[in-house]
């Protein structure tokens, strides 16, 4: 079990982050790589989770060691894979969805890509009672950030960020509802990232 991965940050992809370790680069996929933008070319270390299955061995990154906790109960759920339970994570408001299954609100579960109806269900029934610890923990803002100049334009950024979302799963009906109103701010990919997700999870 590889606990966590400490090196420098080499590159971020719209799926996943590389960090190299004396020399060895560790291809890590998080919720949203971009959180690490300012961290490029910088000492860093990320939580990991190791996913093995027969078809597919991957490592999974995240800020914290309670992210990577909720990654792991989501993917007890059965019908929630990897890519399903990166997406849950990746609204960056953990309190959020255990207040939705602790509520048991499926209307808000089914905003996520991949879970429908069965699903959500499925979910409130398998992790309502056993998030609380995640409840009262400190979440970082999900206001969005200034424009930064690690991205060429603004055009350039909500490229980047669409492009990570599409990696999440949401599809191009969904995002050309929200494409409007991201044209209104200055941002950089990450802040485009987590507005989007915001405007997505109240429609």
């Amino acid at each position: 079990m590889i606990d966590y991965v400490k090196g420098k940050l080499e590159s971020i992809d719209t799926q996943y982050v590389v960090v190299d370790h004396h020399g060895l680069g560790y291809q890590l996929f998080c919720p949203n790589p971009y959180i690490y933008q300012h961290e490029l070319h910088k000492d860093i270390q990320i939580f990991t989770h190791h996913y093995v299955r027969e078809d597919q061995i991957r490592l999974f990154g995240f800020p914290t060691r309670k992210d990577r906790a909720l990654f792991e109960k989501l993917l007890n759920v059965s019908g929630i894979g990897p890519k399903g339970a990166l997406a849950i994570c990746a609204s960056g408001q953990p309190e959020h969805v255990v207040a939705a299954i602790e509520q048991e609100d499926e209307a808000l579960l089914t905003r996520f890509p991949g879970v429908g109806k069965k699903t959500a269900r499925q979910i409130i029934l398998d992790l309502k009672g056993k998030l609380t610890d995640f409840a009262g923990d400190e979440i970082p803002s999900a206001e969005p950030t200034l424009f930064s100049p690690y991205v060429e334009s603004q055009t350039d950024a909500l490229d980047e960020a669409f492009e990570a979302l599409r990696a999440l799963g949401y599809v191009e009906k969904e995002l050309k509802k929200v494409r409007p109103k991201l044209e209104e701010e200055k941002l950089e990919i990450d802040g485009y990232i987590k507005k989007a997700l915001q405007l997505l999870l109240k429609r």
